[in-house]
């Protein structure tokens, strides 16, 4: 029914690995491979193709939907329907990306307002640049960059606009951030044509159901009890919980205790647990969170 676009490149491995976590898990003959097939008749098939590309590719009808970058989105001015964000990046879950203005750390300017007019500046996000400088009223050169953007600083160029996680990549390179043009994650995106179709927007729907679903489970087990009555306030109060945890009376008397906690510093949890009075308890893996 979709014909689904994710991206090729650095977001590729922890694409693919948020799809299997949905459930969704693309099939191939080989990592080299550009096409796939998904095990659910929601998805006809899948490609795998360069970010910079699936935006246009969508907004064009060649895909129902995709995954791509917010910048590229924006850098194509794509028509398409975003229908959620995807908060991870080639680093995991969670990592947030920026499209940002550096120049050399000895470089005057502190901000892009203050770059002189005639600033050579390399990119790989040409109409996202010359736009937000043509809102500044500054006359800049924006030229196309098809690498190592950082490496010409400042033989070829004055600055760069260029995608950062951390901003370590930059430093390393002399260079100093002095704006952010865009935050972006990835986002699913969708054709406005195949969006109109129920039946295809229903298959949408759920797909987006289970990626954001698989997105919340990130990082999380479930933690499940046992306490008698004398102990529960203190179990009660040392339990972390997504909203409040789940206490079911237990035909002994005492009570069954579920609760979400984050994976990370469950190893001290659970002996305060069991020091406060909690038997039986277990550590479970969480796939989903679905609201």
């Amino acid at each position: 029914m979709l014909r689904l676009v994710i991206p090729k490149g650095s977001l590729e491995a922890q694409t693919l690995r948020l799809l299997e976590e949905a459930d969704l898990k693309v099939r191939r003959g080989s990592e080299r491979d550009y096409h796939g097939t998904v095990d659910d008749d929601r998805i006809e098939r899948v490609s795998i193709l360069r970010p910079q590309e699936i935006p246009l590719y969508v907004q064009d009808g060649l895909f129902d939907l995709g995954i791509t970058g917010r910048d590229w989105v924006a850098e194509t001015d794509a028509d398409v329907e975003i229908l959620t964000t995807l908060r991870y990046a080639k680093t995991g879950p969670g990592h947030g990306t920026r499209v940002v203005l550096a120049v050399p750390a000895d470089h005057p300017a502190n901000s892009a307002k203050e770059l002189p007019e005639g600033t050579r500046i390399s990119t790989e996000f040409v109409q996202l640049t010359t736009r937000f400088f043509a809102d500044l009223g500054i006359d800049v050169k924006v030229s196309w960059s098809y690498g190592a953007t950082e490496a010409k600083v400042p033989e070829i160029v004055d600055a760069i606009v260029d995608v950062t996680e951390t901003g370590g990549t930059l430093r390393a390179h002399g260079m100093k951030i002095i704006e952010t043009l865009l935050e972006s994650d990835p986002v699913l995106i969708a054709n406005r044509t195949s969006v109109a179709d129920p039946q295809r927007r229903a298959a949408m729907d759920d797909l987006t159901t289970l990626l954001l679903g698989a997105l919340r489970a990130e990082g999380k087990v479930m933690i499940k009890l046992n306490v008698a009555p004398e102990h529960l306030d203190e179990v009660l109060a040392i339990l972390p919980a997504m909203k409040a945890p789940t206490v079911s009376q237990l035909s002994d008397g005492g009570f069954a205790i579920e609760t979400v906690a984050a994976k990370r510093g469950v190893n001290r949890l659970i002996p305060r647990l069991k020091a406060a009075g909690a038997t039986d308890i277990l550590e479970l893996p969480i796939s989903k969170i679905v609201p």
